[in-house]
């Protein structure tokens, strides 16, 4: 499966709305502490958007709600998978991209076959704190190896700058998200990415 290259992720669908009409054609929505109802108009409004626009939608985590609403992606993080209803999800026909970032999680993922492997974060990142510290363009190398030709997603600390050197060393898609909703001109940055990964 190919995916496209660039991979951004956002906290709101407004994100959605001011950056699919540029050419977004694979998006993540990440909503964390958000009522039941929220969640469900947002992913509701970014699936309908998403559509409309030609591009995949990923939705990060609910998984629930991701079967309910018909959506067709689903990322999981590591503790995700330990509450997820894998058969359920399977059975629903959703795609299913897995975050890894040691080889214990990697074998994790792989036995799970999934469509996408995220591994992260490359460089460091300030969206979260994480027990690991950045892999490195070493471990991408590593592990497009390990995941042959299913897609390899990485992430955590990217730039338009740095994009080539993770493409060079084997990465699929480069995912970004402070890079773009932390500019001072998120239109242009992400014109930017969009010029960088085509």
């Amino acid at each position: 499966m190919r995916l496209p290259r660039f991979y951004p992720i956002f906290d709101d669908v407004r994100w959605l709305e001011r950056m699919l009409p540029l050419g977004v054609k694979l998006v993540q929505m990440r909503l964390k502490d958000r009522p039941e109802a929220e969640l469900r108009s947002q992913i509701a409004q970014a699936q309908a958007l998403c559509r409309a626009a030609g591009a995949l939608l990923v939705v990060n985590d609910h998984w629930r709600l991701a079967i309910d609403l018909g959506c067709d992606w689903l990322h999981l993080g590591q503790e995700d998978l330990d509450g997820a209803d894998l058969p359920a999800i399977r059975a629903a026909g959703l795609r299913l991209g897995i975050s890894t970032h040691d080889e214990a999680e990697l074998d994790r993922a792989l036995a799970l076959r999934p469509d996408y492997v995220a591994l992260g974060p490359v460089w460091p990142t300030i969206l979260k704190q994480m027990k690991w510290h950045e892999q490195g363009l070493g471990r991408v190398t590593e592990w497009k190896a390990r995941v042959g030709a299913t897609p390899l997603v990485a992430i955590g600390g990217l730039t338009v700058e740095r994009a080539p050197g993770a493409f060079a060393a084997g990465a699929d898609v480069v995912s970004v998200v402070t890079d773009i909703t932390l500019n001072p001109t998120p239109e242009a940055r992400l014109r930017d990415w969009l010029e960088v990964t085509r």
